[in-house]
């Protein structure tokens, strides 16, 4: 007989999917009993999301999740919706109670299962028969990878698994429907100075094409997740602030916008003003209808990003020259403004790092930045969760090749630490470094547990100001209490964990450190300003 665990096993085998990321319990055990494959346990539940996150980001394929009923679910709520901004494809399976006592809600029941994850994922689903798992997990694969790609859910009553079940037929399911761009084409042969903004959906060699042939200047979309334009290109000019007026300025000049694989836009905070400059239009090219939808401007293609980018640019006349270079990184010693939308008028304001602990021994961002560009590998792959230094690490980290940048476009914390350790199993051969603040270090800090039990060679780099630099930053002359942590060894809570940690106090001590590190897990705490 073969049974439902025999048919989800075979299953995960044919689909490739042989990596699950749990945190096992009582309703758990039935599933992973005989388990044949990768399981990789993360001590909270918020981390078993954020390393599937980077898991499957990082290698392209959706990520199995198990987590405990309705608890679990609970825990990994925040990591859920991170994953869901990061349109990351993901099946997150939870444990149920079984059914022949889910009618009198016994302990561990998770009462209402497929309503807990909303809206956070695109699909939840309880099967209604044991028979019907093997498929419901086909079905929640489609699902999941269907643009715009995300997270699905699953609910697993734990005496399904010993019951009879017929082999899963897999299916292939197609999603190539390609927009009509004549007409911009033909806005963008008219436009006097067009510009490109480009969003992790774009494709990366789509994108590269169409910039080149028409000499357009490009733009990152504000706050993207993954890198979405190889950052060291001549016509690469930086990332857009996520803020209406700043944006606005930053395309000044610019006739036609053509925004591709991004929302139109990612704004955060209220600093309002004209969506566009002056004279400027704009055509969005997405691949999700209520992305479309919901744009404050501009017309809108619905349909796959990289064909449309590929179509476009057969379709365009050829320009010359190419647009002006982007500024050298700033010299290490000049800070960088810490401000969410520098390189906008905003950035007048308060630096994020005011009342922070001062110090002869505290490293400018900058300086940090400058010397993790100079002693890491070209190819590493760079996860970032030090939100009040993303732009001294843009301005001085440039990665040139697909797949090396890793952030939260979901504005929640949590992501940092557990993402970077999904993302070094997904990319074993190259280097992953990690610069974690050291108040996002805390909301997943069990990441190192299983960085370190599986032997995962993440070199995590953490820095500290002893606050949430980025709330400074955003209270401004507002009396906010809770914006310090002081009293948090990291290095010590590293060891705890079991991966060696020490402190650089000076860049010639990072330099050493970032070349030491990199065969086994590490971590290295700087102390900034």
């Amino acid at each position: 007989m073969t049974t439902v665990r025999d048919a989800l096993h075979d299953w995960m085998r044919s689909r490739g999917l042989t990596t699950l990321f749990g945190n096992p319990g009582s309703t758990e055990l039935p599933m992973l009993d005989r388990f044949p494959f990768r399981y990789v346990l993360g001590l909270q539940e918020a981390v078993v999301v954020g390393m599937a996150d980077g898991f499957a980001a990082a290698s392209g394929t959706p990520a199995l999740v198990n987590l405990h009923t309705g608890p679990g679910v609970g825990n990994a709520m925040g990591a859920i919706l991170t994953a869901a901004a990061n349109r990351t494809p993901m099946i997150v399976t939870a444990g149920q109670q079984t059914r022949e006592m889910l009618a009198i809600e016994p302990l561990l029941t998770n009462v209402d299962a497929t309503l807990l994850p909303r809206p956070a994922v695109k699909w939840a689903h309880e099967p209604a028969r044991a028979a019907d798992v093997p498929a419901a997990f086909e079905r929640a694969y489609h699902l999941a990878c269907a643009p715009p790609c995300g997270p699905v859910f699953l609910s697993l009553p734990m005496d399904d698994f010993d019951q009879p079940a017929a082999p899963v037929t897999l299916r292939s399911v197609a999603h190539a429907a390609t927009a009509d761009v004549g007409e911009l084409a033909a806005r963008l042969d008219r436009a006097r100075r067009p510009v490109l903004v480009v969003g992790a959906e774009a494709g990366w060699q789509a994108a590269v094409a169409l910039a080149e042939r028409c000499s357009l200047p490009v733009w990152e979309a504000p706050l993207e997740g993954r890198l979405a334009f190889p950052h060291d290109h001549p016509c690469f000019q930086g990332q857009l602030a996520p803020a209406i007026a700043p944006l606005a300025d930053q395309l000044s000049g610019h006739d036609l916008v053509i925004v591709a694989g991004a929302p139109v836009f990612r704004y955060y905070p209220h600093l309002p003003g004209p969506y566009l400059p002056e004279g400027a239009e704009l055509a969005h090219l997405t691949c999700d209808a209520a992305e479309a939808a919901r744009a404050p401007v501009g017309s809108a293609l619905v349909g796959d990003v990289p064909s449309a980018l590929r179509a476009l640019a057969a379709l365009c006349k050829p320009r010359e020259g190419l647009p002006p270079r982007r500024p050298e990184p700033a010299p290490a010693a000049t800070p960088v403004s810490g401000s969410p939308v520098s390189g906008s008028p905003v950035s007048r304001a308060p630096g994020p790092a005011a009342g922070s602990p001062p110090g002869a021994d505290r490293l400018d961002p900058a300086a940090v930045m400058a010397t993790l560009a100079r002693a890491a590998p070209s190819d590493t792959i760079w996860v970032n969760e030090s939100p009040s230094n993303r732009p001294a690490f843009h301005d001085q980290i440039r990665p040139g090749l697909p797949g090396s940048f890793y952030f939260s476009a979901g504005g929640g914390l949590g992501y940092g630490m557990a993402a970077a350790v999904g993302v070094q199993l997904a990319r074993p051969s190259r280097r992953v470094i990690a610069v974690v603040g050291d108040g996002s270090a805390q909301y997943a800090i069990p990441a190192l547990w299983s960085a370190a039990a599986y032997g995962v060679p993440v070199t995590f780099v953490v820095l500290t100001n002893s606050s949430y630099a980025v709330l400074k930053w955003f209270a401004g002359p507002l009396a906010v209490p809770g914006l310090d942590i002081p009293g948090i060894d990291i290095t010590a809570i590293a060891r705890g964990y079991g991966i060696p940690a020490t402190t650089a106090r000076s860049a010639a001590e990072l330099d050493a450190e970032i070349r030491r590190t990199g065969r086994s897990p590490a971590l290295i705490e700087v102390p900034i300003r």
